[in-house]
């Protein structure tokens, strides 16, 4: 059965999001996609787990469907927003899935309500945590909009799929997401994004991940020191790192069948452990 297309009208405007909930077994997976891509990430996550897991996958604000959205939100507000959709949908046990950016947001929402996610998994992401970024690095993010704006479209899309993903499909993905958008939006878009992600850092709040937790990254990653980030996140704070083989930033795309194996062995030991 295809995805149902859902939204929820806070005061800003629509966030648009598709739902499964066709499976038996009550574990959601909650799919967080990164800066400017939109649910059709995880197309191959929603197809291998449809059936097995209950599904529910969000444009984020201002990406995909769910525009025009002022470009004036949090990561704190991301994570609030999701929370009221999964009250909506009277989600319950469910395991955060975040893909860079969209691991930012699952960092905020274990923040905001911690005891409630049964398990966090981040592609290609990185720690909130402040003492594992340098100041030149927060300075360098709130200086990036007028790279993307001077930035030739056509360069643009070009460095921004190869960069992105190591394979055909997961290139040419990323190509038909950065399409949705227009040079100046998606320029306006990556910046707000990079910003709030600096506010969140500066932030130095505790981010503390109270559940079961499995990082992932491509051996390819190239996207702003990713190996660097892992390899301190998951010595830093004892969480189990993955490198996929074959895969870029959007590992889940380029190497979806390595990814989804392993994301199917940590669900099945979240239901495992679940209190009877």
């Amino acid at each position: 059965m295809p995805c149902k297309e859902r939204s929820i009208p806070p005061p800003k405007g629509d966030i648009h999001y598709w739902t499964d909930f066709t499976a038996p077994e009550a574990m959601t997976l909650v799919l967080l996609p990164g800066l400017t891509a939109d649910h059709r990430l995880f197309d191959l996550q929603v197809k291998a787990f449809a059936g097995r897991y209950r599904i529910l996958v969000w444009d984020a604000p201002g990406h995909g469907a769910s525009r025009p959205f002022p470009l004036d939100f949090s990561l704190r507000d991301q994570a609030v927003w999701l929370h009221g959709i999964l009250e909506q949908e009277e989600v319950r046990a469910f395991c955060l899935v975040g893909q860079s950016m969209g691991g930012y947001v699952a960092q905020c929402f274990l923040q905001e309500y911690p005891g409630e996610a049964a398990g966090f998994i981040a592609i290609d992401s990185a720690p909130l945590k402040r003492r594992y970024t340098t100041r030149w690095e927060i300075a360098l993010l709130r200086h990036c909009g007028p790279v993307y704006r001077l930035y030739p479209w056509r360069a643009l899309r070009v460095a921004g799929a190869d960069g992105c993903a190591d394979t055909p499909y997961g290139r040419a993905l990323m190509r038909r997401m950065m399409d949705s958008y227009s040079p100046a939006e998606y320029a306006a878009l990556a910046a707000h994004g990079f910003r709030m992600l600096a506010d969140a850092l500066e932030a130095n709040l505790p981010y503390r991940i109270d559940c079961p937790a499995l990082l992932f990254c491509g051996v390819h990653d190239r996207a702003a020191s990713p190996k660097r980030y892992n390899r301190a996140w998951s010595q830093g704070e004892g969480l189990s790192l993955v490198w996929v083989p074959a895969a870029g930033h959007n590992s889940n795309a380029d190497n979806p069948v390595y990814i989804n194996r392993q994301i199917g062995c940590f669900l099945q030991k979240l239901l495992e452990e679940e209190p009877q």
